[in-house]
């Protein structure tokens, strides 16, 4: 109960004010943390911004990295008008407003505009058109932030004409000398308060921000407001652990496809523990149970394939059972699937010989359909010459019998080859059972 209420008084106390993170913003560019590779002295977005030669820009960061910062900083660098706007609460008429105040700019006083568009990737294709032209003749210089990947999230015709930049996480030793100054500073800062911060409770912040400025900054004022209410006299591994913990678990938009794709990745490499550990991730954060039941659907046929044939009809019942009893009982489905697919054997022979196949009929001619494979059951079908030789498999005391499927042009194609690992071997009449023996015959 006595931590609810500290805990409480903190937040009161924390809402009086502006957050540290806005506080403690880089004025110049010697004040930023991080991004040496871009920012450091004759690194080229530096070199643009001190020398106010910048053409469009996209910042391309997790939270926390410094992309509004640096907008920030260009504001007060350039001579040019400095337009800020966020796509989150923006539509094509805003950006209209932006282009007409930008052209009576250039015109009545010769003066260039910048345009800041935070959170870029919110704007849809038809309002990343409407901004395209106005890009494309010089009236407005885009500097665009996204959390997102720019390849997936914005147009390829924006993206030609504007330089990327990569924004990095920050290293642990980077948070922990912004939060030292964060601490050391009387004004902007937590000096005024007296507090001192033991080094494992300072590493602890840096290590478990994961490269968010603002998170760590965030974190280091809950866990310094928990301090002055308790009347300790330092930041302890216990308020700083208890400051992390009134964070939810992050999960941005961006990362989305990176957790996806260790999730699919570790499957199929049979790392059971890891598939679950993403599993978990993934549902911690909020995601669809149905996108990851349709997923394990996908690596059911991809990865597993023939090597388990019962692998398909699993993960089409876990995601049934997902639609069938919802969360969170359908999290034990979803896991008893990562279980199973993650200890199947693996065959991709399904995905390689579908994908050889439809380069075939793609890219060959488009051969006739055999005259004894064809449809007889039409009046004049005979007459044609239609199904003449056919042989009816269940007539033959094998159940099979040769005889040409396919077209000429394809006839000596091979698609499906078995892996010989799990029940992939091959089945087919009169064929061997190894991959071996399917190699052996071209």
């Amino acid at each position: 109960m006595a931590a609810d209420l500290f805990a409480a008084a903190a937040e009161e106390r924390l809402q009086s004010r502006a957050p540290l993170a806005a506080r403690l913003r880089p004025r110049t560019l010697d004040e930023v943390v991080g991004q040496r590779d871009l920012l450091g002295p004759g690194r080229s977005l530096r070199a643009l911004i001190e020398g106010d030669r910048l053409s469009s820009v996209i910042l391309w960061g997790p939270p926390g990295t410094g992309k509004t910062t640096i907008a920030r900083l260009i504001a007060g660098a350039t001579d040019k008008a400095f337009e800020p706007m966020s796509a989150v609460n923006a539509g094509v008429k805003d950006v209209r407003e932006v282009v007409e105040r930008a052209r009576n700019r250039l015109g009545e006083r010769g003066q260039g505009t910048i345009l800041f568009l935070d959170e870029v990737h919110r704007f849809n294709k038809t309002q990343q058109d409407a901004l395209l032209p106005h890009v494309e003749d010089g009236l407005l210089v885009l500097v665009g932030a996204t959390t997102e990947n720019p390849y997936f999230s914005l147009t390829s015709a924006l993206l030609s004409r504007s330089t990327l930049f990569r924004l990095e996480p920050l290293e642990p030793a980077d948070l922990r000398a912004l939060m030292e100054r964060a601490l050391a500073d009387p004004t902007r800062g937590l000096g005024g308060e007296g507090l001192a911060i033991d080094d494992d409770a300072i590493d602890h912040l840096a290590d478990r921000s994961e490269g968010d400025a603002r998170h760590a900054l965030t974190s280091l004022e809950v866990a310094a407001a928990l301090t002055a209410e308790a009347g300790a006299p330092t930041i302890t591994l216990e308020y700083a652990e208890a400051a992390l913990a009134m964070r939810a678990l992050r999960y941005g938009d961006d990362e989305h496809y990176d957790v996806v794709s260790a999730f699919i990745k570790s499957i199929r490499g049979s790392d059971v523990d890891a598939g679950l550990y993403w599993l978990a991730r993934m549902l911690e954060a909020g995601e669809d149970a149905r996108f990851i039941a349709r997923r394990l659907v996908i690596l059911a046929s991809e990865d597993v394939g023939m090597a388990d044939p019962n692998a398909l009809p699993l993960a089409t019942a876990a995601a049934h059972a997902v639609e069938y009893v919802g969360l969170p009982e359908a999290q034990l489905n979803l896991a008893h699937a990562v279980v199973y697919l993650a200890t199947a054997p693996k065959s991709n022979s399904t995905t390689v010989a579908l994908g050889a196949a439809m380069a075939d009929a793609r890219d060959q001619p488009s051969g006739a359909v055999p005259a004894h494979l064809r449809d007889s059951h039409y009046p004049g079908a005979q007459h044609l010459g239609h199904g003449e030789g056919y042989v009816y498999p269940h007539d033959t005391p094998e159940g099979w019998v040769p005889q040409q499927y396919r077209p000429e042009e394809t006839i000596e194609a091979v698609y499906y080859r078995p892996t010989g690992r799990g029940a992939d071997v091959d089945r087919r009449p009169g064929v061997g059972t190894t991959r071996e023996d399917d190699d052996e015959r071209g």
